[in-house]
């Protein structure tokens, strides 16, 4: 059972590029009774990519997977309005994402069957050209990482969020003739990705690019996009910098199976593990 899950996740993750879709009656055929898995739409995938897939992983592995039929999303929210309305049976996120939904909503539930430790590394996106802005950023996690902030900041950001109050505004850097960095966020991974009510991102990716900026002496100016614009943000050049992308942390799965054309990766500045969610509506009484 935990393979045939495994395999489910890779499904989930590995986001192939070039595999057409068949015939939309067949589709339909295909997907009838099967698992509705809400997801937020990647950087480099169809929702057809994934039937293509699985049919390749039990062909190769001579296995049979478990029906679910992937439906994307560009924001949180449409995902979490269409699990409440029973147009999905489930969500796949990240456990940061399902303890900050559960705290706002308890009627949101992790699966515990599906609790396997599959996790994601998240990455900065950026253009293949700009190898000196990767470089420095990648200089900057490391120190990061080597001097505890990256740590402190998700203890602070992460962990102890606390649900009655929204994540804190956090004042980005400006310095007078700097260079300035156009990053891209979404708000749809709260509170990792996260823009408040009032439009102002906020929480653990603010306080990440803040940290990012001074250390760079670099003006960090953010752009609001939908989660499916960010390969576009990037080749338009709307934005320098997209501040998710992820990385599966497995030996059998390609580290760059994520990463449009075009697109580079710099070094994971946090993991997190994945996990289901469903929607139990509370019982009238």
């Amino acid at each position: 059972m935990k393979k045939i899950f495994a395999l489910l996740m890779i499904c989930s993750l590995v986001l192939l590029t070039g595999c057409g879709g068949g015939d939309g009656d067949k589709k339909a055929d295909d997907d009838a009774g099967k698992i509705k898995l809400g997801m937020i739409t990647r950087l480099n995938a169809s929702e057809e990519n994934f039937s293509v897939f699985m049919k390749k992983i039990e062909e190769t592995l001579d296995v049979k997977i478990a029906s679910h039929t992937p439906v994307f999303f560009d924001r949180l929210t449409q995902m979490q309005a269409a699990l409440q309305s029973e147009q999905i049976d489930e969500i796949s996120t990240y456990r940061s994402v399902a303890r900050y939904m559960i705290a706002k909503d308890p009627q949101f539930q992790v699966l515990k069957d599906h609790s396997l430790e599959f996790i994601d590394s998240f990455c900065f996106a950026l253009r293949e050209d700009d190898t000196e802005l990767k470089d420095s950023l990648n200089m900057v996690i490391k120190e990061m990482q080597a001097d505890g902030t990256l740590d402190r900041l998700t203890k602070e950001y992460i962990i102890d969020i606390n649900a009655e109050s929204e994540p804190p505004v956090v004042e980005l850097p400006h310095f007078n003739s700097a260079q300035t960095i156009k990053v891209a966020v979404t708000g749809d991974l709260p509170p990792l990705d996260y823009v408040s009510a009032d439009g102002k991102p906020a929480g653990f990716n603010t306080a990440v690019l803040a940290e990012i900026g001074n250390r760079m002496l670099k003006n960090i100016e953010l752009v609001e996009i939908d989660s499916g614009a960010r390969a576009a943000a990037l080749t338009s050049k709307q934005a320098d910098v997209i501040f998710w992308a992820i990385v599966p942390v497995s030996e059998i799965i390609p580290q760059d199976s994520d990463k449009p054309k075009g697109v580079t990766l710099t070094e994971p500045y946090y993991k997190d593990k994945i996990v289901h969610m469903i929607f139990k509506p509370e019982e009238t009484k």
